[in-house]
């Protein structure tokens, strides 16, 4: 076992805050309460309000969408008021490009126009996919996660990542303390009865509202009763993204752009004389393309009669003919069974047909991911565990899948909701599409049943959305400040034609798309930088209040 994780294996059951967040919370606190001043806001460093700035889901929007609203923030001198910034989906895109970068939050003007640079003109070549597919192929709990973070969000974010989260240890103390979110897929389909709400920090991972975490440097590992028995390497940032913005997982349109993904990378392979057999390569793209066909329900005649020649001479295990599961074509768009099934039977005899044939290896793995739709499959730290509050499922069980936040909710609202981190005021930025207050709406509801504190959400003005909103309740409810992106200020009216424009099915924009939604999100900041300072105001008041009854 690595010595530099000793003495980190241990899991910790509990609802206060680790250590290295409760010393990065006592000088975060300086730093804003200077900023504070810097705005005439008088208050003691104890009366210096929790602010937490969520980012919603959205894709590419989301994330182009953050980088404009922080970049305003600090035009406007504001960033610096914040000591959490959280993220789900695309919204952790944005993240991860900042946070590599020590003391982001000092130098925004030059990460924005070096983020914007590489989105519209970076390029990930497919030897360089197929490079970090394999890498992540080699690891134990291979899983669509990593096919989606290799093929598809490498292309988004114009970037192969392979830092690690915990190397920012130290490193960002002048920025805000970032969480990244995903849910635990079994244990929403559990409703209450399970905590699904997972944070992911430099520090600690774990279930939020649970209080049950293992070290990040741990996190993927394996655990047994509590205690690391296998070292695992820790995942990468890359991988990160995909785990976060896997908001797919659960669509199965998304299998389509998956196996295109396959086929130009499979086409790439066989371009570069990366084959050694060429009838097997044949067979691998034949049937992608069938699949493909069957998700589009277009004819496959032409890659049926192509499979039927290849399997001529092929036979099952028990010695029959192989190729005849091929002759209805009309199988293959009308019973996806019946397409799972053969697609899995020619990968199990594949091997056995053409021998070892690497890099095709990697290919037929993934498409067995893709038939079998398995996504963020984690070694489970709390394995064989006794824990009175967690879920008897989750401690029995070897693995986890994790996947999108958005999936139950697409703002990270149970991140920050953590009693221990006691906040003052949330600052929701929402780049969903279409229902710009579904987020808010849903948390508030979630909350009740929870019987977590959260202010009344009633909308006026909702069709179309405003640019600001504020959710208040008592004293111990944290203030909601909720701001959707597209809105009939910024847009003049004209907000479902912006909303088509940046659709979360793009995974490209050009230079000006990008400069105009970071000034469309930049708008929103500007427009009410003022409202936002006296609702800061009128917290401090209050906490100054509360401490003179």
């Amino acid at each position: 076992m690595d010595q530099s994780r000793s003495g980190y294996s241990d899991v910790r059951i509990g609802h206060s805050l680790n250590e290295a967040e409760k010393q990065y919370l006592t000088t975060r606190r300086k730093t804003i309460l200077q900023c504070l001043q810097q705005h005439s806001i008088q208050c003691t460093e104890d009366e210096v309000p929790n602010i937490a700035v969520l980012g919603s889901g959205g894709s590419l929007r989301a994330m182009v969408g953050l980088l404009g609203s922080l970049s305003q923030l600090s035009e406007e001198g504001l960033l610096n008021c914040i000591m959490y910034l959280s993220g789900v989906s695309g919204s952790t895109w944005c993240m991860t490009s900042l946070y590599k970068e020590p003391e982001w939050s000092t130098k925004m003007s030059h990460m924005k126009e070096d983020i914007i640079h590489r989105l519209a003109h970076g390029d990930i070549c497919w030897d360089e996919m197929y490079q970090k597919l394999k890498k992540y192929w080699e690891l134990p709990n291979f899983s669509l996660t990593d096919v989606w973070a290799a093929l598809l969000v490498s292309y988004t974010v114009k970037e192969i990542d392979e830092h690690k989260l915990t190397e920012q240890r130290g490193h960002f103390i002048k920025d805000p303390y970032p969480i990244y979110t995903v849910i635990d897929k079994q244990c929403k389909f559990k409703e209450l009865k399970a905590d699904p709400w997972f944070e992911i920090t430099p520090d600690e991972s774990g279930y939020s509202l649970t209080g049950a975490f293992v070290n990040t440097l741990c996190f993927g590992s394996q655990f047994e009763n509590g205690r690391m028995i296998q070292e695992q390497p820790e995942i990468d940032m890359l991988y990160l993204q995909g785990l976060c913005g896997s908001a797919f997982a659960e669509r199965w349109e998304a299998a389509k752009e998956i196996l295109e993904a396959l086929i130009k990378l499979l086409e790439n392979l066989i371009k570069c004389d990366k084959t050694e057999h060429q009838d097997a390569s044949t067979v691998l793209s034949t049937l992608l393309h069938l699949n493909l066909c069957s998700l589009n329900e277009e004819d496959p005649s032409v890659h049926c009669k192509t499979m039927n020649d290849l399997m001529k001479d092929k036979y099952n295990e028990i010695g029959e003919p192989f190729f005849p599961v091929f002759s209805e074509k009309s199988e293959w768009t009308e019973n996806r069974t019946y397409t799972k099934n053969c697609t899995l039977k020619v990968c199990k005899h594949f091997f056995d047909w053409f021998g070892s044939c690497f890099p095709l290896e990697v290919i037929v793995t993934c498409i067995e991911k893709c038939i079998t739709w398995t996504w963020g499959t984690t070694y489970n730290y709390l394995n064989k565990m006794t824990v009175e509050d967690v879920d008897p499922s989750v401690l029995s069980s070897y693995t986890r899948e994790y996947e999108d936040s958005g999936l139950l909710l697409n703002s990270p609202y149970f991140s920050v909701l953590r009693k221990e981190r006691d906040i003052d005021l949330i600052i929701s930025f929402d780049f969903s599409s279409r229902d710009q207050f579904k987020t808010v709406e849903d948390a508030a509801k979630i909350c009740k049943d929870l019987d977590i504190p959260f202010p009344k959400v009633d909308i006026t003005h909702r069709d179309p959305p405003q640019d600001f909103y504020v959710f208040q309740g008592s004293r111990k409810v944290p203030t909601v400040i909720h701001i959707p992106l597209f809105n009939c200020i910024n847009c003049n009216g004209h907000v479902t034609e912006w909303e088509d424009k940046y659709a979360s099915y793009k995974l490209h924009y050009s230079e000006k798309m990008i400069t105009d939604l970071c000034d469309k999100a930049g708008l929103n900041i500007i427009n009410n930088k003022e409202k936002l300072l006296k609702v800061i105001e009128n917290i401090i008041e209050e906490k100054k209040s509360c401490k003179t009854e």
